[in-house]
């Protein structure tokens, strides 16, 4: 089907940023269709099941239906159940029974509310999609290519992210808040008299609305306790102490141990292959180098030659400077100038140069 410039697909949560999206873009004379996406079987995550408040619940679906008939929109829900399993459930607990931290927005970002939403917006002849994130977009008409850039909200800022889209995604999407804050994406949602102004955001994961990561993992995991309870925690060589499980643990965690010291501990490393934490003083979490795998570069085409840019290995870091090149293997290497905190496997590595977004990886390993 022929692609219309002014037909934009929106994804609709129900929450305020994306109603308020919505309703922008109407304003702005688009051709406007609602997608709601159903992501997961609420029967199958468990959790709050009885109250869904989150993204892609039940509540979302019923609130962006009824934004959309206001709007006077066309709405759909769409079921994606399928790939999000595959994509992002699946991802997650692999990830976690790898003995990682794994980022499962960044994979819903790429692979769902991106990939899916384009196949989606094609067969329904529109150009462009919009979602209600806080990240702005532009093409460099010197290279070409699409930038994506933090927006104008620091503390909605969301780019973070999204460092993994392509510049085809890059190319069809429109970020209706990107100059907006918070508050005033707020304020248009009650100037227009939407219904969700005043909605409460939602934090937890989508899939995991009761926020009990632990729960998931031994409803999706066969005898999970009976796998890994009672794998050693280990400090300086020796065993000090009993685990309930090498996935519940991530690097940099404190509370939760279930041992005594002297001194505070943290988990340094998770080992799967033999089921062991190992744990020390909070000195021991600092490192100077990362490597990163399943790597994008967004800014520039390649980035052969090393490069000092700001670099976060979390989404609530303020990032540090460090110098990035990818090496001949692929891999994204990040050098520190000073070392950092809890340098953890499966999150991401995003890499800034001002408020653009220069790219991005899975890290893969520290030291």
């Amino acid at each position: 089907m022929k692609r219309n410039s002014k037909r934009v697909v929106v994804g609709m949560s129900g929450g305020v940023d994306s109603c308020t999206a919505a309703a922008l873009l109407v304003e702005q004379g688009y051709e406007v269709i609602g997608i709601t996406i159903k992501t997961y079987k609420y029967e199958d995550v468990g959790g709050n099941v009885g109250n869904d408040s989150s993204c892609c619940s039940l509540d979302g679906i019923n609130d962006a239906r009824k934004v959309a008939l206001q709007l006077g929109i066309p709405h759909y829900v769409v079921d994606f159940t399928e790939p999000f399993r595959e994509k992002v459930i699946d991802y997650f607990v692999d990830d976690y029974m790898d003995g990682n931290t794994p980022n499962p927005c960044v994979q819903c970002n790429r692979h769902i509310k991106w990939a899916e939403m384009l196949r989606k917006a094609d067969s329904l002849g529109a150009e462009f999609i919009a979602t209600g994130h806080y990240a702005r977009i532009r093409k460099d008409e010197t290279s070409g290519r699409y930038i994506l850039s933090r927006g104008n909200d620091n503390k909605k800022d969301q780019s973070y992210a999204l460092w993994g889209l392509s510049q085809e995604s890059l190319s069809r999407t429109i970020f209706p808040l990107a100059e907006m804050t918070k508050e005033e994406s707020r304020a248009v949602a009650e100037r227009v008299g939407l219904p969700i102004a005043r909605k409460k955001e939602s934090y937890e994961i989508c899939f995991i609305p009761d926020n009990d990561y632990n729960r998931f993992l031994r409803d999706n995991v066969e005898n999970l306790d009976a796998q890994v309870d009672g794998g050693d925690i280990v400090l300086d060589g020796e065993v000090i102490g009993k685990h309930t499980g090498f996935p519940f643990y991530t690097i940099g965690q404190r509370r939760g141990l279930g041992v005594s010291h002297h001194e505070p501990l943290f988990v340094l490393n998770v080992i799967q292959e033999t089921n062991t934490l190992v744990v020390g003083t909070e000195e021991k979490l600092l490192h100077s180098h990362l490597r990163a795998n399943d790597v994008n570069i967004i800014k520039y085409d390649s980035l052969r030659d090393p490069r000092e840019f700001t670099v976060k290995i979390r989404y609530k870091d303020d990032g540090a400077p460090a110098l990035c090149h990818i090496g001949d293997d692929g891999l994204l290497k990040v050098d520190f100038l000073e070392p950092r905190k809890a340098i953890t496997p499966g999150q991401s590595v995003v890499l800034y140069e001002g408020l653009d977004v220069v790219g991005g990886g899975v890290i893969h390993e520290r030291f």
